[in-house]
């Protein structure tokens, strides 16, 4: 198998740039449009922003989960503004979204990313008061399954601070990268792939986790997002595959500016049962 063709997200879709040119425009419009809380700072690094776009219904507010999404790019490219109409979909339903930015590699390494998307969740909590269901595309996937899976008592907080996630073409297992040219910036070793990828944790918290990808990925993705449900069921974890029939890795991306979308309906029956 080609590792460095499976991973190639870009070369499988020769429309890509046309696809993220309409996220920034999308993006735009959407914060022009509605009323939000952009770039509130929630650590150290320039890039440790969030934007917060409440539900105009007010279905999720009180006490009711926070849904926090998480943008993809390889941990290498693309920034939260791009991804601020993901928020649309789940708005409509009634649910608070808040959009979070992070450092990106070769500045920072992925345990880094790690590391603040924890801070991240750690900072809602308090902020809020309120629990967590995290998503993300890609990139964002993985560091949604990394929060999903994090030892929570290690920061001082509960063990269920996530109720539920939802990943969307996200990758598991990091090994493989090392054999691709996106480990030029990544700049994984052995051991710190290892040590960045959920599927070779322990887990043990009680949450339910979807993972999803687009029925035209590679081979690769598709067998990505079926590993962690199969490990993770085998721990116990409620856990569930799911694809997106003739979505590619960027129109999958989608999802969630659309309230209708199966996979928007899905994270609103995620954040009731949680």
């Amino acid at each position: 198998m080609d590792l460095a063709s499976e991973y190639n997200n870009r070369a499988m879709v020769p429309e890509h740039p046309k696809i993220i040119a309409r996220w920034h425009d999308d993006a735009a419009a959407y914060r022009e449009a509605n009323a939000c809380e952009l770039d509130v700072v929630y650590g150290g690094r320039p890039r440790n922003r969030l934007d917060l776009f409440p539900s105009k219904r007010g279905g999720a507010q009180g006490s009711a989960p926070l849904v926090l999404f998480i943008h993809g790019g390889y941990w290498k490219s693309l920034d939260k503004r791009a991804f601020s109409h993901v928020a649309r979909g789940p708005n409509a339903l009634g649910l608070d979204v808040a959009v979070v930015g992070y450092s990106l590699c070769p500045e920072v390494t992925i345990p880094d990313i790690i590391m603040e998307l924890r801070q991240a969740c750690l900072f809602l909590a308090q902020r809020s008061g309120r629990d967590l269901v995290v998503t993300g595309h890609s990139a964002g996937g993985h560091l949604a399954a990394c929060l999903a899976a994090t030892d929570w008592d290690a920061y001082g907080q509960r063990r269920d601070l996530i109720l539920s996630g939802l990943s969307i073409s996200g990758l598991f297992d990091l090994r493989p990268l090392l054999a691709t040219p996106l480990n030029d910036d990544l700049r994984l070793s052995s051991e710190t792939a290892l040590e960045a990828s959920p599927l070779a944790w322990p887990m043990t918290n009680s949450v339910r986790f979807d993972s999803w990808v687009g029925g035209a990925e590679s081979a690769e993705f598709r067998r990505q997002a079926r590993s962690i449900v199969a490990a993770w069921r085998g721990l116990g974890v409620e856990a569930y595959y799911g694809e997106v029939s003739d979505a590619n890795h960027f129109t999958v991306g989608d999802a969630f500016s659309n309230p209708d979308h199966p996979l928007t309906r899905r994270l609103l029956e995620l954040v009731r049962k949680s």
